[in-house]
C-alpha cells in the first residue's frame, strides 16, 4: 500500500460507501489523510449507515459533517441522506453547498432543514450532472436566471413543488436525459389538477404515486416510459416516434394517449391494469419492432365483440421473442382463447401465471406449447393457498402430472416454476436441466419436488 499514489489511495476511498468508513480508514497513516484532504472525490453521509447518527443531537451532527467535507478538496458526489433525524439549521447545510458547488458533479439531497432552503438556487449554475431530491419544498423558479447547463439526470421524491414550478426546471436542464418523479405533492394554482412538461432532450422518465387529472408530456426523444400506482384520468404522451420501451404497473388512467409513438416499441409491460382491448391493442399494433411483451394482472374492459387472441399477437408482432401472460379464471376464458393455426415462430421465453388454479390452464400451457417450436425456457407462476381443500389437491396433482407428461414431449425446453403461497407470499424460482420435469411447492418449512 506504501507504493500506491495518493491519487489511488483517493479513488480507493472514494469506493468504501459512507463517510465514517472513510475517516476510521484515513486514520492508518498520513498518507491516506493527504488522499483523502486532496484527491476524495465521493463522501456519503446516510442516516442508516450508523446508528449513532439517531443518537446524536442535530447541532453534533451538523459539527460532524461540516468538519467532514471541510478537511476535503475537490468532492464530486455528495450524499446527505438524513432520513427520521431532527431538522437542521439552514446556515451549516448551505455551507456545505457553497463549499463543493465548483467541483460537484452528483449531489443526493434529503435534509429537512428550518427554514427551507431553495436547494435549486444554491446548486445552479454550475457543473452538477446528477440532482436528486428528497422531502423539500421548491418554490419561485425563475427560469429566466436558474440554470444548469450540464445536469442530466434529475430526480425528486416526496418534494413539494407546483406545476408550474416543475415545467419551468426543465426549461432550466437543456441536457437533461432522466427523470424520476416519485409521491410529489403537487401544488396546482387552480380546481383541475393538470400538469405539462416540455423536455426536448429527455429520453427516461419514471413517474411514481403521482395523482393529477391531466398530464401531457412533450418529450420527442424519449425511448423510456415507466409509470407505477398512478392515478390519472387523462395521460398524453407527444414525441417523434422514438419510445422503445413502455411499462404501466398499477396505473387507473381513464384515456391513455402515446400518439405515434409506438412504432419503434420493443418492450410493452402492463400488469394490474385495466383498460379496453380495443384501445390497447390501437395503441400498440404498430409496433412490428416488439420483442417482449407482458400482460400480467391486466383485466381488458370489452364489449362482447371484443376478445384478445393469441392470433393477433402472433400477426402483429412478428419479433416477439418473450411472451408473458397472466391467465385469470375470474374472467371468461376467451379473454384469452387461441383461435386459427398460427404459429409464435420466434418466442423462446414464454411466461404463463394463474391465479386460481382449474384443470384449464393445464389445457392452455399445452395449446401454446405447440405454437411455440423455437421454445427454449417456458416459466409458470402460480398461487397455492396454504389451506386447501381435497377438491384444490386434486387439481393440483392432476396439473403436476399434467405438467410432467407433457415436458416429456419437449425435452429442448426448460421449465422454472415459481408459486408463491398466500399467507407467508413465499415465492421460489427455480431452474432446471431440460431433462428433469420438476414441480416446486416452496413452503416457510418444507420443499416438494416431483420427479
Amino acid at each position: 500500500m506504501e507504493c500506491l499514489p495518493v491519487e489511488v489511495v483517493g479513488n480507493i476511498l472514494s469506493h468504501l460507501g459512507t463517510a465514517r468508513s472513510v475517516v476510521i480508514a484515513c486514520a492508518t497513516c498520513r498518507k491516506w489523510q493527504e488522499s483523502w484532504r486532496n484527491h476524495l472525490h465521493t463522501l456519503t453521509f446516510n442516516s442508516n449507515d450508523w446508528p449513532l447518527y439517531h443518537e446524536m443531537s442535530t447541532s453534533r451532527l451538523e459539527i460532524l459533517i461540516t468538519q467532514t467535507i471541510f478537511q476535503t478538496k475537490g468532492l464530486q458526489c455528495l450524499s446527505i441522506i438524513m432520513d427520521d433525524v431532527d431538522e437542521f439549521s439552514a446556515a451549516p447545510v448551505i455551507a456545505w453547498l457553497m463549499y463543493t458547488r465548483e467541483t460537484l458533479r452528483q449531489l443526493h439531497y434529503n435534509v429537512r432543514t428550518t427554514p427551507n432552503i431553495n436547494i435549486l438556487e444554491k446548486c445552479g449554475r454550475q457543473k452538477l450532472e446528477a440532482l436528486t431530491l428528497a422531502h423539500n419544498t421548491i418554490t419561485g423558479v425563475d427560469p429566466s436566471y436558474l440554470r444548469f447547463p450540464s445536469l442530466k439526470s434529475l430526480s425528486l421524491s416526496y418534494v413539494s413543488i407546483s406545476a408550474l414550478d416543475l415545467s419551468r426546471v426543465l426549461i432550466a436542464c437543456p441536457k437533461i436525459d432522466f427523470l424520476s418523479l416519485i409521491n410529489l405533492d403537487i401544488v396546482m394554482s387552480d380546481s383541475q389538477a393538470s400538469m405539462e412538461l416540455a423536455a426536448t432532450s429527455l429520453k427516461d422518465i419514471y413517474v411514481e404515486a403521482v395523482s393529477l387529472d391531466k398530464f401531457i408530456l412533450e418529450a420527442d426523444n424519449l425511448q423510456k416510459l415507466h409509470m407505477k400506482d398512478c392515478t390519472l384520468e387523462v395521460f398524453e404522451l407527444v414525441g417523434k416516434g422514438m419510445l422503445k420501451f413502455l411499462k404501466i404497473d398499477d396505473v387507473s388512467v381513464i384515456h391513455l394517449d402515446i400518439g405515434e409513438n409506438a412504432e419503434n416499441l420493443e418492450v410493452v409491460d402492463v400488469s394490474n391494469f385495466t383498460i379496453m382491448w380495443a384501445k390497447f391493442y390501437h395503441m400498440i399494433s404498430r409496433s412490428a419492432k416488439l420483442r417482449k411483451l407482458r400482460l400480467w394482472g391486466v383485466v381488458f374492459d370489452n364489449e362482447e365483440d371484443e376478445i384478445l387472441d393469441i392470433e393477433t399477437i402472433s400477426s402483429c408482432f412478428p419479433l416477439l421473442s418473450h411472451l408473458s401472460l397472466s391467465y385469470d379464471l375470474k374472467e371468461d376464458a376467451l379473454n384469452y382463447r387461441l383461435r386459427g393455426s398460427f404459429v409464435l415462430e420466434n418466442v423462446v421465453v414464454l411466461e404463463l401465471g394463474w391465479t386460481v388454479i382449474t384443470d384449464m390452464f393445464s389445457m392452455w400451457v399445452r395449446e401454446l406449447l405447440e405454437r411455440c417450436p423455437c421454445l427454449r425456457e417456458l416459466v409458470i407462476h402460480g398461487v397455492v393457498s396454504e389451506t386447501k381443500t381435497h377438491d384444490e389437491c386434486d387439481k393440483l396433482a392432476r396439473f403436476t402430472s399434467s405438467v410432467v407428461n407433457l415436458m416429456r414431449k419437449y425435452m429442448q425446453v426448460e421449465l422454472c416454476t415459481m408459486e408463491a403461497f398466500q399467507r407467508h407470499c413465499w415465492t421460489e424460482c427455480v431452474v432446471f436441466p431440460s431433462n428433469f420435469f420438476p414441480i416446486v411447492l416452496q413452503h416457510a418449512d418444507s420443499c416438494c419436488l416431483q420427479q
